[in-house]
């Protein structure tokens, strides 16, 4: 079912302001106060919105520091990814993880405090996932930009349950 315009009003509006008050968020969209909880109640019950975050400043969290880590694993059964996958999603550090094609199997995000604390995870946790055979690290430097907002774009956006239109 497609998403329509006050549908994805209401989840640009929500991306940037997770906070707002439903009488504020009506208004914003221009809708009445309950046809607008209707609508994000449906969004929520269909797993559009999975959930509601606050944006951390990592640095005043003594999280800044991130690094890239490419992991090549020994072997890719569904055994060994499903180990893996397993693992690795209880390190707190690993900020995403994820499986790529290419010339390594997985992608992950770091974040520790400094290279000390990183060397620490790396050896005591990374490096000891299962089936894990050889891992590249690349600090980065300087955060240009780390979103975790998701586009909603015009009409091509389309919901996948077969729950009613939004």
């Amino acid at each position: 079912m497609k998403l329509d315009r006050i549908g994805r009003e209401i989840l640009r509006q929500l991306q940037d302001h997770g906070r707002l008050p439903i009488v504020e968020l009506a208004s914003r969209i221009n809708l009445t106060k309950t046809p607008c909880a209707q609508r994000l109640r449906r969004l929520e019950e269909n797993g559009v919105i999975r959930g509601y975050r606050a944006d951390l400043d990592p640095d005043q969290l003594n999280a800044g520091h991130v690094l890239v880590v490419q992991v090549t694993l020994d072997k890719t059964s569904e055994d060994a990814l499903e180990r893996f996958n397993e693992a690795v999603r209880k390190i707190p550090e690993v900020q995403s993880c994820f499986m790529v094609a290419g010339n390594f199997d997985y992608l992950l995000k770091v974040r520790t405090h400094d290279i000390h604390h990183y060397r620490a995870v790396l050896g005591a946790q990374i490096g000891q996932l299962p089936h894990v055979r050889q891992t590249h690290s690349y600090v980065a430097m300087e955060i240009i930009k780390d979103e975790v907002t998701v586009p909603v774009q015009g009409d091509n956006v389309r919901l996948s349950s077969q729950k009613a239109n939004t």
